[in-house]
């Protein structure tokens, strides 16, 4: 990470510690060989922003990537800490691929690993993410928010980062803007407001049979006579919404009738208060009609049904890809572009259905040959999956995109709040008022004795 993208990177922080108040507390970790801590959790106030913005501009480029032992130290940050904030985060930033984890799990056998280290095998990126940061139960865990920047980071091992720990991977290959995507992000986890939401769900009916629940990477669980389920969602930003597709299985009728199918309610922290919170939900009826009724589908569960159905067969091309099978990929991607421009939320002009049209037909493009897939599809395909499966708004930005129109994903229209939305303006201005700024001076020179300057 040299030259300008460092240097764009440092500007990016500066954005960010410029945008915290004196409560929120800020720990610079830094990896090269070796992961160091260049300054603690330090409060916000006019000092520590300065001690911060200073540990930045320190920063060069230098040895090899070691995206584990800078992850390991955030975690002592955090594990020692004597006071917690309501919310924490990790974001982490690399354009390059771990060569230094991967060497030492390489050249020791597994049972020498010291600590919680796990031996290193292809398309296992576990071994990078500290205990500590994984999801548990519940939803608990420190999220890592991964940034990589350029076409040259190891795009895999970064979104299994995120994965593993509930959060989202973005793809940054347009150096300029990589300061918006931060803040986007940064808008995002300065406004959590709940913690440990948890949805039960319990069947009304007594015939009435809970199938199946598509929650994304949300775990959920349907009990053994399928009559209740339980979807763990954890953090929620400020006007963040959730939406869960739900198969229950109905007995006939043979009247015109209500059936009662389930109950809903939710269950949270409150992020200001550290009370508990439960909500109650209206029950979901269904009327049972006749069959010369004539009654539309829900749109609001079309919208949902075709958004999964287009995440699904996103994951289902890039695995095809990932075989080198680069034309069944787009043969998958086209189909599904076809047909979600034939479904009701389509033909009613619904604005999310054009956006995944658009997101399937730059991700045909982006997997169109071998090349074009490693350079910048892979990276594309997962920062797709990655913001459809968390139902949260991550970041694609491209400095060619193929479609002309700029393409975004599908996370930056669908899933992006107004506080995301909100930070990323107030990147952007930063940035224009930067750029029109005229350049400092250049510094002064001393003559010396040689002639030279």
């Amino acid at each position: 990470m040299q030259g300008d993208k460092l240097a764009l990177v440092k500007r990016a922080m500066g954005f960010l510690v410029d945008s915290l108040a004196p409560g929120d507390r800020l720990s610079v970790v830094a990896f090269n060989d070796y992961g160091r801590r260049l300054i603690p959790l330090t409060r916000m106030s006019g000092d520590g922003k300065a001690a911060a913005k200073r540990a930045v501009e320190s920063l060069v480029a230098s040895g090899c990537t070691a995206i584990r032992d800078g992850l390991d130290q955030a975690a002592m940050v955090l594990d020692g800490r004597r006071h917690k904030n309501a919310a924490a985060s990790v974001i982490l930033l690399s354009d390059g691929q771990d060569n230094r984890s991967i060497c030492h799990c390489h050249v020791k056998p597994p049972h020498s690993f010291h600590g919680n280290r796990t031996a290193y095998m292809p398309n296992n990126h576990s071994y990078l993410v500290p205990p500590s940061f994984v999801r548990g139960a519940g939803g608990g865990s420190t999220p890592v928010h991964a940034f990589g920047f350029g076409t040259d980071h190891d795009a895999a091992a970064m979104h299994g980062i995120s994965e593993a720990t509930g959060s989202t991977f973005s793809f940054i290959e347009n150096h300029a803007v990589i300061q918006d995507a931060f803040a986007r992000c940064v808008g995002g986890l300065l406004s959590v407001a709940a913690q440990k939401a948890r949805i039960p769900l319990e069947c009304l009916h007594p015939g009435v049979r809970l199938r199946a629940v598509k929650s994304g990477r949300y775990e959920s669980r349907i009990d053994a006579e399928g009559r209740a389920a339980t979807v763990d969602v954890g953090e929620l930003y400020a006007d963040e919404e959730r939406r869960f597709l739900v198969f229950v299985d109905v007995p006939a009728v043979d009247e015109v009738a209500a059936t009662r199918l389930l109950k809903v309610s939710c269950t949270y922290r409150d992020t200001a208060t550290g009370q508990s919170v439960d909500v109650p939900g209206d029950d979901a009826v269904v009327l049972r009609p006749g069959e010369e009724a004539d009654v539309p589908p829900s749109l609001e569960v079309e919208r949902e049904r075709v958004r999964v159905g287009a995440a699904e067969d996103i994951a289902l091309a890039r695995a095809a890809a990932e075989r080198g099978s680069y034309a069944e990929a787009a043969r998958i991607l086209d189909a599904r572009r076809e047909s979600l421009s034939k479904s009701c939320p389509a033909l009613a002009g619904d604005p999310m259905c054009a956006v995944l049209v658009a997101e399937l037909h730059e991700l045909s493009q982006r997997v169109s040959d071998e090349r074009e897939y490693k350079l910048t599809g892979r990276a594309c395909f997962l920062a797709g999956m990655s913001s459809h499966s968390q139902q949260r708004g991550s970041s694609v930005r491209l400095s060619r995109p193929k479609s002309g129109k700029g393409f975004g994903g599908a996370g930056s229209a669908m899933f992006t709040t107004p506080a995301m939305r909100k930070m990323e303006s107030l990147s952007e201005m930063a940035r224009q008022q930067q750029q029109q700024a005229p350049p400092p001076p250049p510094p002064e020179t001393t003559e010396r004795d040689d002639g030279g300057f």
